[in-house]
């Protein structure tokens, strides 16, 4: 089970940290990821960590603002957003899955969305 918490409302240049609650099974099995869904978009890959832990990817459009992290002890996965742009405005999930992708269809498990909005 995963549940996503931290969206809300920030100014563009902004800074915001996403978190993810693990718990169940999955919790050190998958790997991890954050996707986004703007209105009328489909769901794109924003951040992934590997489950060996030490490999990340980023999507272009966040790489170097954003950093994917996962606190093991206590099984929270955080997506810290830094330099936040209004095209940054969207619901964001966290997922977890068996295969080191970037698309939906690789990942089984997901938390509801949590809502970021970026004001220009």
């Amino acid at each position: 089970q995963l549940q996503a918490s931290g969206g809300g409302l920030v100014q563009a240049g902004g800074s915001l940290r996403l978190s993810c609650a693990a718990s169940g099974r999955i919790v050190n099995l998958y790997h991890y990821a954050w996707f986004r869904q703007a209105p009328g978009k489909e769901r794109e890959f924003v951040a992934g960590r590997h489950v060996n832990g030490r490999e990340t990817r980023y999507a272009d459009s966040v790489e170097g603002r954003f950093t994917i992290s996962k606190l093991n002890a206590k099984s929270i996965l955080y997506l810290e957003m830094s330099s936040l742009k209004p095209e940054d405005t969207a619901n964001y999930y966290c997922a977890a899955g068996g295969l080191w992708g970037t698309t939906p269809q690789d990942f089984g498990y997901w938390g509801q969305g949590t809502l970021v909005t970026v004001s220009s």
